[in-house]
């Protein structure tokens, strides 16, 4: 049977298929996810009966961006549950499978938490691991609800921030349905000021080395009806130099304490245009994505990835020089070292306001986001700084 928090409404909308969803076929309970290594080219899925399965296609990307990895890791323990495999391996691989995406491990830990606490009352297997499945939908449904809260909380912030609509907004790597159980985070904001008639135009960084924004934040856009245009990384400068930008959105892999904001790189060198041009760089992020613990910025690990993802043109499968899976082209010298950190960290001096389904925090501070973390509902009130919280 379909797990009934597969995807919103809304997000259903915006995909032809679910990013990732539960299922209980007869042989066994399945994790099934939308490859997104495929994108745009073809639409297929992944069934993953096992954790390992699960991990390969989180390390591939196949699943990726923040929210969705925690779902996808609370899944994943709730999967091994099931399927009667050791639940605390499971959970300590599913957690180190990316290091610098949060969410992963928040996910993972919701799931296993609520196994242990199963198992440690008593509970036999079955009843464990269906606990386990209740918390990983927890999550899932959490997710859902968060994302149509950012969406709110970042159309009016644009309101503020830019009265009059019009928006010409750009973007970096992809940040919609297809990292979440809903609309996402930074793009469900555009959607919302797409719906309201405020939206002018998405500008789409492609995101090299790996084209999250060419192949997936443009593939999410034409399914939205928005008017987009696709831009190489570089030329991000001349836009902002030519007034073309009113604002920069953007998600989280992980904020730390201090209100630094790890995200895909390329993130930063946009956050020092936006400064220099006095254009409002917002992070847009559920506040699972933030990390107390890790102190500052420069205490993120960020993950390291293959050179050749540099060195080579991946292409999606079907689409290379043989035609097979993996295929891409050389564009650089045989042997040729690359330097390829899959993320950069910006520094809470050039954000301007984090959105998070808790309201908006600006200026960002380690007071203020401690204080949006330490509560799980708000009454809605305004703070000092006019913007709503909730």
């Amino acid at each position: 049977m379909a797990d009934q928090y597969e995807v919103s409404e809304a997000g259903a909308q915006s995909l032809a298929i679910p990013s990732l969803r539960w299922e209980e076929p007869p042989e066994g309970p399945v994790v099934v996810l939308l490859d997104q290594t495929r994108l745009p080219a073809e639409e297929a899925e992944l069934v993953c009966t096992d954790v390992p399965a699960l991990v390969q296609a989180i390390r591939t990307l196949a699943v990726r961006g923040a929210p969705l990895l925690g779902i996808a890791g609370a899944y994943g323990v709730a999967l091994a549950a099931a399927r009667g495999f050791d639940v605390d391996d499971a959970a300590e691989t599913l957690a180190h499978a990316r290091p610098t995406a949060v969410n992963l491990g928040y996910g993972v830990r919701r799931a296993a938490g609520a196994y242990r606490e199963a198992a440690g009352r008593g509970a036999g297997a079955e009843a464990a691991a269906a606990a386990a499945l209740a918390e990983a939908r927890a999550v899932h449904a959490e997710d859902i609800e968060a994302s149509a809260r950012m969406a709110g909380h970042g159309l009016a912030l644009l309101g503020e921030l830019l009265p009059g609509g019009g928006h010409r907004i750009l973007t970096h790597c992809n940040t919609g349905a297809l990292v979440s159980g809903g609309e996402g985070t930074a793009l469900a904001v555009v959607r919302a000021a797409h719906r309201a008639g405020e939206l002018q135009r998405l500008w789409v960084d492609e995101t090299r080395p790996l084209l999250q924004g060419a192949r997936l934040t443009a593939y999410e856009a034409a399914r939205a009806g928005m008017a987009y245009s696709v831009l190489a990384d570089g030329a991000a400068g001349s836009l902002f130099a030519a007034g073309e930008v009113d604002a920069v959105l953007i998600g989280a892999d992980r904020i730390a304490a201090d209100g630094s904001v790890a995200n895909k790189v390329g993130s930063y060198p946009l956050a020092v245009l936006a400064r220099y041009h006095h254009v409002p760089f917002v992070v847009v992020a559920p506040t699972s994505t933030v990390d107390l613990e890790t102190e500052q910025g420069a205490d993120i690990e960020v993950e390291q990835r293959p050179g050749s993802e540099v060195t080579e043109l991946s292409l999606p499968p079907g689409q290379g020089v043989e035609g097979g899976a993996g295929a891409g082209i050389a564009v650089a010298p045989l042997g040729a070292q690359a330097y390829n950190p899959a993320f950069d960290v910006t520094p809470p001096e050039l954000v301007t306001a984090i959105v998070t389904e808790a309201g908006v925090i600006s200026p960002v501070t380690r007071d203020a986001l401690a204080e949006v973390c330490s509560t799980s509902r708000w009454s809605k009130s305004r703070s000092g700084n006019g913007m709503m919280a909730e």
